[in-house]
């Protein structure tokens, strides 16, 4: 069947026949074509995608790409800044190996992360040189599976991202449907099933060489205190592979979702279902979770999943508000995680200078801000502007430290001296006092701006979507 379809027929695959506003038909590429699960489509060739992955050109991108993303190295040591030379030295023998199939990916350096809500995440950190191969190979994939995704899917995707997906969310819920079903997949990278994933990419691909590398790079061994543990599921967040991989397996949870008349959205493991009553989401979760845990294999988190209000609910940090023409905000638990980044930087910075303290918080307002330009809710962005500028005057109520200095600085600052020693000497705790009038008059607003404080209120109306 495969060698069956010619060049010709797959260019058909990717046009239809439109009525063009003067009633005569033509053909037009679609954007996105989507094909019923486990279909045999071939937009390209891909018997020999081996080549096409490992020439120049490809690997140069590659390159630019791996380079431009920095990371730390893997397990042998080498850094983005040395991959250069080991290229230099030994890419003919490696591409030599590549395609003749004899080519073995080293283990992945296991680093665990903390979790925002507790627990760890295992990131597997390939070497410099198994990111390059794995760049090269996403580059080529990418184009042959994207136009079939479904377009609910909008995680790593090439002009998709987070906000395009929580204003369509928004969205579906105006349009009636009021509850939403969050399904979880319990640790999704750690419970892949190899064969599954194989079987999806053997359906679409031809070329052996790269069905065999792909499960090489899947079976790669997690590397810990110089003890290297074989996989026979999951694979390692962290290289440049995995994010398609994901969509290629999940993109027939999709599928099916569309085939039942669903509508729903996911970003990456992230998968939201929205129906029109609590009835019909318990219904659709059970439902689900069967799907799911036998047909991909994976495991619904029961826990974390849940059938309720979208405004109870958060999506890529976003939630909602409980009008009846809901609006976009930023999540209760987005807004506690910033904080916390932000407590833990002014724990570090109670030496140093407030100039450097702000430096330092200047790019993570920027794109804090950015990631949540399409929040309707403005006012956040001025609470957050005041109590950012406090948590500052608490840094200089702490570095003057004792009542006699404190007094000398406020005087210093324009405070009179009456006022300025009851104030150095009322026994209040440093953030009571950074939020009274003798700080507030002290250490102004003009001032810290003048040190380069950045405003969350004045960033967001710069980049909010209107």
């Amino acid at each position: 069947m495969r060698e069956d379809v010619g060049a010709g027929k797959r260019a058909e695959m990717l046009k239809r026949k439109v009525n063009g506003s003067d009633g005569i038909m033509r053909e037009q590429p679609v954007a996105h074509q989507t094909y019923p699960a486990g279909a045999e489509y071939f937009e390209a060739d891909t018997r020999e995608l081996m080549e096409k992955i490992f020439s120049k050109a490809n690997m140069q991108e590659a390159y630019r790409r791996v380079v431009q993303n920095g990371g730390a190295p893997g397990i042998d040591g080498i850094t983005v800044d040395e991959l250069k030379a080991q290229c230099q030295q030994h890419w003919p023998s490696i591409r030599e190996a590549l395609l003749s199939g004899r080519y073995q990916p080293q283990a992945v350096r296991q680093v665990e992360i903390p979790k925002p809500n507790g627990g760890t995440r295992i990131l597997g950190i390939p070497t410099v040189m198994d990111r390059l191969i794995q760049q090269a190979i996403h580059q080529v994939l990418q184009p042959i599976y994207d136009p079939s995704f479904s377009k609910q899917s909008y995680g790593f995707r090439p002009n998709r991202n987070a906000q395009m997906a929580v204003t369509e969310a928004r969205e579906i819920i105006r349009s009636g449907y009021r509850w939403v079903v969050d399904i979880d997949l319990e640790k999704f990278f750690d419970r892949v099933n190899h064969d599954v994933l194989m079987n999806r990419l053997w359906k679409r691909l031809q070329d052996k060489r790269l069905l065999k590398l792909i499960k090489a790079y899947l079976k790669a061994g997690l590397m810990l205190g110089g003890m290297s543990s074989a996989r026979t599921e999951g694979m390692p967040q962290g290289g440049p592979l995995s994010p398609l991989l994901s969509n290629i397996l999940l993109d027939e949870l999709d599928k099916e979702l569309e085939q039942r008349g669903h509508k729903h959205l996911r970003y990456a493991d992230d998968c939201n279902i929205y129906v029109k009553s609590k009835a019909a989401g318990e219904r659709v979760l059970k439902s689900i979770t069967r799907y799911v845990e036998a047909r991909l294999k994976l495991r619904v988190n029961v826990e974390k999943s849940a059938v309720a209000r979208p405004w109870e609910r958060k999506f890529l940090g976003y939630s909602v508000t409980r009008h009846q023409e809901v609006k976009l905000k930023v999540s209760e638990v987005s807004i506690k995680r910033l904080k916390d980044k932000f407590r833990e930087i002014f724990r570090r910075a109670r030496g140093w200078a407030a100039s450097s303290t702000i430096k330092l918080l200047t790019p993570m307002i920027r794109g804090w801000v950015n990631y949540f330009k399409c929040s309707e809710v403005k006012g956040l962005f001025e609470e957050l502007d005041g109590w950012l500028r406090r948590k500052l005057r608490v840094l200089y109520w702490r570095h003057w430290k004792k009542p006699k200095t404190r007094e000398r600085k406020l005087k210093q600052l324009g405070i009179e001296a009456e006022r300025a020693w009851k104030s150095a000497t009322n026994g209040r705790g440093p953030w009571w006092n950074a939020g009274a009038s003798h700080m507030n008059q002290a250490i102004p607003t003009k001032y810290l701006r003048s040190l380069g404080l950045l405003s969350f209120m004045e960033e967001y109306q710069r980049v909010k979507v209107y």
